[in-house]
């Protein structure tokens, strides 16, 4: 009866070890590729996510420019909106690109979706990578982290267009506050019957 007993105890742990066996090469078969190499996790965004990531990126940039000694910036929707045209329109060129399909420069899209400041840099990316991953990229290269720490900018703009197989396509957008043109004021001349525009500066 105790042979009896230990006997079924013991197929009950072999099963078990069987099943812990099985489930853990069914994982590794699932994560590892063909050359024995872990393969990439790729980084599904949700419909849900676009606030979440949007401000992430926003906290993550303003401590970096803060670091940096310059102001920090605020999210702008125009910004947001030709971001996202773009992020869009790398995708179906298939190519990461400054200029759109149309041609257009990143001050076309900012003025198409409304912006009213001067854009100052945009930064682009193809990539698997999440937004902070891509923020980190951006950063060791000179010419993007510029764009990113410029002192003039104020408003910033992210989006990102995700293929179905996981590719990204990210598309930061900074500009300045809105460019407010100064008032003309008409005056007229008193030695001849002619009005003489004159426009009014900063001083």
């Amino acid at each position: 009866m105790r042979m009896s007993m230990h006997m079924n105890r013991r197929k009950i742990l072999t099963g078990l070890t069987l099943m812990g066996l099985a489930a853990c090469s069914g994982n590794t078969s699932a994560r590892i590729g063909a050359d024995g190499l872990p393969l990439p996790q790729v980084y599904k965004i949700g419909p849900n996510d676009t606030d979440d990531i949007q401000f992430r990126m926003l906290d993550s940039l303003n401590t970096l420019r803060q670091a940096a000694g310059v102001p920090a910036v605020e999210l702008d929707a125009q910004l947001n909106a030709a971001a996202a045209t773009h992020s869009r329109d790398m995708s179906a060129q298939n190519r990461p690109w400054l200029f759109g399909s149309d041609g257009s420069s990143p001050l076309d899209r900012a003025q198409r979706a409304g912006f009213q400041g001067k854009v100052v840099g945009e930064n682009i990316s193809e990539s698997y990578e999440t937004e902070l991953e891509t923020l980190a990229a951006w950063m060791r290269q000179p010419d993007t982290r510029s764009v990113i720490l410029d002192p003039n900018a104020r408003r910033m703009g992210i989006a990102w267009f995700q293929e179905p197989a996981g590719k990204l396509w990210w598309t930061l957008s900074m500009g300045s506050n809105a460019v407010v043109s100064a008032p003309v004021v008409q005056t007229t001349s008193t030695s001849e019957d002619t009005q003489v525009p004159f426009q009014l500066g900063n001083f």
